[in-house]
């Protein structure tokens, strides 16, 4: 049970992060100042701001029940995280840094024009609302649980307003740099909670666990897949394949066109400061990751292997909160907790910025048609960042429990947009012959095609690939594309591993920009001549 000592220690973690968020942010004079830190921070603050950035709360309790339910096979998709942001330095980066570009959308606006950037950037603004305010709801679900269970009657609402007010105040005083280094500061704190929660773990669990461990085959790092048809191996996320190739496109996506971290990395002070931090972030994403994952093993090993229905649980991810109520002592509680709730700040902080400077320097400037002073652009900059934090506590206030299909639908978001972002980036480096149409039409076909993918496409174990497009035999649902949950179970019927969706998206774009591009061949030799 937590105690009053621990809600101490997370109400003054708030009060404390919002003042020294206010503090490290210092006077800003400009938009550049606000949104990119006056192109002046260290690399290795951006580098771990990057990997607060991506760790939700999600991550906090859902990584340790992966290695609960399962083994440690999801660090494979981690050698896939290396490899992709190794190709965005070399050879994304440079792009950015050759214009002096604000945001990841203006490259696509000097290369097509301004259409094609609002299009990316409207995609983008959609795509964090969606993503990140189901995150910041998905955050209010353990510890509504967790205060519930320790006596104290908290609603979802009362949890997501405390948490997004608390962000939105240093976010919208302080910028791009209380940002970072408020990203700096909760990294440590949930990384320290998950070493003293190991450190806890280790003195309970029983003599010869980890035997048991490797004997039950917990302890598998790698999986081929081979034992699975040819078919039903496209539909397993983490085999090696799958994982190195499937998440190294995807990490391109994400830390090379989502504004998100593009952002972050062109705040740093020179080029190859910038490539220091992604190529970096990946390596501290993999030691996070193995350091999740051995909760998840010493839980399974603490709670015996009980099934998470053993435990009274519902859902894996409620195990790793089960016993930061249970197994720790007063006060190291309250600081875990805090830990979770800095993985939530850190990363809705971070899409309020850069939902604010795409809103800016990707809309805002073209729409109105003029320039702004720089008063007037730091003025707009904050109304837009209280704009969007008020939209983000709204959002994640319209739902009423964690079971809504909606939920899944907006943590998943990014695999029907991703591909298409990174398509049309490829699609700009490597080929001159297309143009904003082009760009534009293969863009929108990308993105529906995998709608269509990720609802419909289906393998099944003995009828093969399969394509449903309705199928709710329980009832109509509207809206509803693809079978019902309860026809997937009882049909055995997988997706294709959601590592590939961006792969797949990106190769969409690219074919069909292509082909379109070939219209103007004849016109652009003529030109030649």
């Amino acid at each position: 049970m937590l105690t009053t000592l621990d809600f101490v220690v997370l109400t003054v973690y708030l009060l404390g992060v919002a003042a020294f968020g206010v503090w490290a942010g210092g006077a800003q004079e400009s938009t550049e100042d606000y949104f990119l830190g006056g192109r002046d921070l260290p690399w290795w603050a951006v580098c771990f701001s990057v990997v607060a950035t991506e760790t939700s709360t999600l991550t906090v309790v859902g990584v340790p029940a992966v290695a609960y339910g399962g083994t440690l096979t999801f660090l494979q998709i981690t050698l896939g995280y290396l490899v992709g942001r190794i190709l965005v330095g070399a050879y994304v980066l440079p792009r950015y840094y050759a214009g002096q570009l604000e945001t990841a959308y203006a490259f696509l606006g000097d290369r097509y024009g301004s259409t094609m950037q609002g299009a990316a950037s409207v995609t983008f603004l959609g795509t964090r609302l969606l993503a990140d305010g189901v995150r910041l709801f998905a955050t209010a679900i353990p510890l509504k649980v967790i205060a519930n269970m320790s006596g104290f009657d908290a609603t979802y609402f009362q949890i997501i307003l405390v948490i997004g007010v608390a962000t939105a105040v240093y976010t919208l005083v302080g910028g791009i740099r209380a940002v970072v280094w408020m990203d700096v500061v909760q990294m440590l704190l949930y990384v320290a909670g998950a070493l003293a929660a190991i450190g806890f773990l280790l003195g309970d669990v029983p003599s010869g666990w980890w035997g048991e461990a490797v004997a039950a085959g917990k302890t598998n790092l790698i999986d081929f897949g081979l034992d699975a048809s040819f078919g039903r191996w496209w539909t397993q996320p983490y085999t090696l394949g799958t994982a190195v190739v499937g998440g190294a496109i995807f990490s391109m996506a994400s830390h090379g066109t989502d504004q998100l971290i593009v952002q972050r990395l062109l705040a740093c002070r020179t080029e190859a400061d910038s490539q220091k931090a992604v190529v970096g972030s990946a390596l501290i994403v993999m030691v996070q990751f193995a350091l999740f994952l051995g909760v998840g093993l010493l839980l399974w090993a603490h709670y015996d292997g009980a099934s998470v229905e053993a435990l009274g649980l519902q859902r894996g991810d409620e195990v790793f909160p089960k016993y930061i109520i249970e197994g720790l002592p007063a006060g190291l509680s309250g600081l875990i907790l805090a830990g979770i709730v800095a993985a939530a700040m850190s990363s809705l902080s971070s899409s309020l910025n850069a939902l604010a400077s795409s809103s800016v320097n990707d809309l805002y400037e073209r729409i109105s048609g003029h320039t702004m002073s720089a008063d007037h652009g730091l003025l707009v900059s904050r109304l837009l960042t209280l704009f969007w934090g008020v939209v983000f506590i709204g959002f994640a206030s319209l739902f009423q429990d964690s079971s809504n299909p909606v939920v899944e639908l907006g943590l998943s978001i990014a695999s029907f947009t991703y591909g298409g972002l990174l398509g049309a980036f490829l699609l700009g480096l490597w080929h001159s012959g297309t143009h904003q149409v082009d760009a534009l039409v293969a863009f929108v076909v990308s993105i529906g095609v995998m709608v269509f993918v990720i609802f419909c496409v289906y393998h099944g174990p003995t009828d093969g690939w399969t394509f449903t497009l309705w199928h709710q035999p329980e009832g109509w649902m509207p809206f509803a594309l693809g079978p019902s949950e309860k026809y997937i179970a009882e049909a055995n019927l997988r997706t294709i591993g959601w590592p590939w969706y961006t792969a797949l998206g990106t190769a969409v774009n690219l074919v069909i920009g292509s082909v379109l591009a070939l219209r103007h061949r004849d016109a652009t030799k003529e030109g030649a001549e």
